[in-house]
């Protein structure tokens, strides 16, 4: 078509407005002044590699999808750090359940919420490793992580490499270990009152603060009597409703929440207990499925003496073994039951799987299922078994076990919730008190440690050069982060002591930290506030490695859902 020179740019600028790939626009001149625009218009479509309703999100999009979920995660828990921070309660989402718990411990909150953003699963499973490898710090790793990566982004918003600030991180990450293993303090000769004081730092944060003395001592005493022995199996918790978190005491023997039979002995002296996991029905007559006639009532006698006959058999093969307590995890019924309390053999039923592993641990004997062989069975011994009263419930308590080391500790409360949050902060004390036995080293509390750290690191960033520098800047101001956190929790000024404290600390006072009771700055070793040097150790490196993973992220693919058949039965 003739256009002219106006008309055909008009034309140009339109084409280029719509998205078609190709777009070959020749164009030619000829003597009048008039233009022959020849437009050949060629879709191509473009490839589609991932199947039907997959998603996907490059580069800086992923990535700051990354920050937003892990950073989010951080926030939720941050103001349950500290001895100030408070609690969340968190409902059952099932509305036939409405179960509550009240909790500030951060793996707790973190495993019973339901994350979608792939980041915030990363600090999710950081927090629940470092639960389950010292039991405390998992708020401290999940905020710290998430403060390293609000100080990443920054420096991504300055166009420095993903693996730049990585590369810094590694070089802080030693340095701020290096700064750690220089101010740890060995325990020694001051072990006991090293734990004692460990223990009143863990369950400062906790519900069971109030009563710091009383836990304090309960969980050192339980530590101790493993004499150096790790397996914390060795030590029962027992929950039982009613009274107050003051009522709460050590019990020296193993206690079992099951009952011996009717007319069966209350209580024996030098017990010889066998341990089993064995049906008692099962060599009863059954038919399943069929209907059994019979033409006369003495027939149906016949069929239950046949039934009696099996059971008794089975029951003598066990009394064949001499003891004098059987324990059995599966049911006894009451005809077995019987010819127990007739031969005077206290028979327990019922012992959980748990409940039956920790006592064959705790008494020295062997769980056993066939009874043909009574010379190669490993009894359990102990002293004393015997019924006592928590509460309104009755118990069986084993004393003098073989296992020496094993004990029991009864936690008493108003409500369930107190109850449950107690044992969480009292097997978190237990966990870093077996932690710190084995590495007997402290570091100072109160966010010292924090300062101690970063001053480090940031002392060190002066003698690197380059961009990687600004990337171990960012790690030491990460790491002053925390005890800002822990001051705003308390409702003090954390800018202000923050920075009184570091300066405190360029000055070579080392021992002093946050006193969030007076709002003051303190020497936190007089105060008796400090930790496990592996439990920071932990901490600071989980943090670190699971920032590192999530700033490597520029792609993020979520696969498309397994396709489902319609449903096309009547209702």
């Amino acid at each position: 078509m003739d256009i002219t020179r106006s008309s055909c740019i008009s034309s140009i600028l339109l084409f280029t407005l719509i998205p078609f790939s190709v777009i070959s626009i020749l164009l030619y001149f000829t003597s009048e002044e008039t233009i022959e625009v020849h437009c050949r218009w060629k879709a191509m479509l473009p490839v589609q590699i991932l199947k039907d309703h997959a998603q996907e999100e490059r580069g800086d999009s992923a990535r700051l999808s990354s920050f937003v979920g892990a950073i989010a995660i951080g926030d939720l828990v941050k103001t349950t750090l500290g001895p100030k921070g408070m609690d969340k309660i968190l409902i059952n989402g099932n509305p036939d359940r409405n179960d509550i718990k009240v909790t500030n411990d951060g793996a707790t909150i973190l495993k019973s919420i339901g994350v979608d953003n792939p980041a915030a699963k990363v600090l999710v499973d950081i927090s629940m490793a470092q639960d389950n490898e010292v039991g405390d710090g998992t708020t401290s790793v999940t905020v710290l992580a998430s403060e390293l990566l609000k100080e990443a982004e920054k420096l991504i918003n300055m166009r420095i490499h993903p693996q730049t600030i990585i590369s810094g991180y590694r070089k802080a990450l030693k340095l701020s270990q290096d700064a750690l293993r220089e101010c740890a303090i060995e325990s020694g000769s001051k072990m006991r009152e090293d734990l004692l004081k460990i223990a009143r730092t863990t369950l400062s944060s906790k519900i069971l603060s109030q009563y710091n003395e009383l836990f304090s001592t309960l969980a050192v005493d339980a530590i101790l009597r493993l004499k150096g022995s790790a397996n914390l199996d060795a030590i029962q918790i027992i929950k039982k409703l009613g009274g107050s978190l003051n009522d709460s005491y050590l019990d020296e023997g193993f206690l079992l929440e099951k009952l011996p039979g009717m007319y069966q002995p209350r209580r024996l002296e030098n017990a010889k207990i066998l341990i089993a996991n064995t049906p008692m029905d099962t060599d009863k007559v059954k038919v399943f499925g069929f209907r059994v006639r019979m033409d006369g009532v003495v027939k149906v006698a016949e069929l239950e003496a046949a039934e009696k006959l099996k059971m008794k058999e089975k029951v003598d093969k066990i009394l064949s073994h001499k003891m004098n307590v059987f324990i059995n995890r599966q049911l006894i019924y009451n005809y077995p039951e019987q010819l127990f309390a007739d031969a005077n053999v206290m028979a327990i039923e019922h012992a959980d799987f748990e409940g039956i592993e920790r006592l064959a641990l705790v008494l020295g004997g062997e769980i056993v299922s066939t009874f043909d062989t009574p010379e190669k069975v490993k009894f359990g011994q102990c002293d004393l078994v015997e019924e006592v009263m928590i509460g309104e419930d009755r118990l069986m308590r084993f004393s003098g076990v073989a296992l020496g080391e094993a004990c029991s500790i009864v936690l008493r409360g108003a409500t369930n919730q107190i109850l449950e949050e107690a044992d969480r902060s009292l097997h978190d004390a237990l966990c870093v008190l077996m932690t710190h036995v084995k590495d007997s080293k402290t570091v100072p509390g109160a966010g010292a440690s924090e300062i101690i750290m970063s001053n480090a690191v940031l002392n060190g960033a002066q003698k690197v050069a380059g961009k990687e520098a600004l990337a171990i800047q960012a790690f030491g101001q990460a790491l002053s982060a925390l005890p800002i956190i822990i001051s705003d929790n308390a409702g003090l000024d954390g800018a202000d002591l923050v920075t009184r404290l570091r300066a405190e600390h360029a000055n070579g006072n080392h021992r002093m930290g946050i006193n969030v009771e007076e709002g003051i700055i303190s020497d936190v070793i007089e105060l008796g506030i400090i930790e496990s040097l592996q439990v920071k150790m932990c901490m600071v490196s989980s943090a670190a490695e699971a920032a590192e993973q999530i700033i490597r992220v520029d792609d993020i693919i979520k696969c498309a859902p397994r396709p489902r058949a319609p449903d096309n039965r009547p209702c």
